[in-house]
């Protein structure tokens, strides 16, 4: 079987796993969060960001030895987080800030959440916003950038298979 038919299946069948882990994660804890935006915005972001770290995943596990991969997934999205919420005071941690999906995620979030504030509240939106440095209209870029790091980690991790020799 050639590396790509069995790479593809495994991606395949981990797309179940990708539909369904934020559907029983929303359906446990949406209703305790109280949120402004709709369980199908959640849903949206939530698996978007499951084929992201799941493509991250994928390279860590063909490019590390199994417990390093294990500690580098537990590690990377605390770091990542770290480092996408600091103040973006120099151009180039604004630029590391771009590169972490922890960033877009959030991002996504308080923007769903935002556009539902009207009347009274927009003051607070306007706020939630300038806070985060976000815009309101950049919804869909945060979504296409959380697929664009999950395909882009599937390629390098494919990539990583074929060179190294891994099934």
């Amino acid at each position: 079987m050639s590396s790509l038919a069995s790479f593809l299946a495994k991606d395949t069948i981990d797309c179940f796993n990708t539909l369904v882990k934020p559907l029983v994660y929303l359906s446990m804890f949406y209703f305790f969060t109280n949120p402004r935006s709709t369980f199908l915005d959640h849903y949206i972001v939530l698996v978007c960001l499951v084929y992201c770290v799941t493509g991250i995943a994928y390279a860590l596990a063909i490019f590390l030895q199994p417990g390093s991969a294990q500690l580098f997934s537990v590690l990377l999205p605390v770091v990542l987080t770290l480092v996408a919420t600091q103040s973006n005071d120099s151009k180039a941690m604004k630029t590391i800030a771009d590169l972490c999906y922890p960033k877009w995620a959030l991002q996504a979030f308080v923007i769903r959440n935002a556009e539902k504030y009207s009347g009274v509240w927009m003051i607070t939106r306007c706020g939630a916003l300038m806070k985060g440095g976000y815009d309101i209209n950049e919804w869909n870029l945060c979504i296409m950038i959380l697929l664009l790091i999950g395909v882009a980690t599937r390629m390098i991790a494919f990539v990583g298979m074929v060179i190294l020799q891994k099934r």
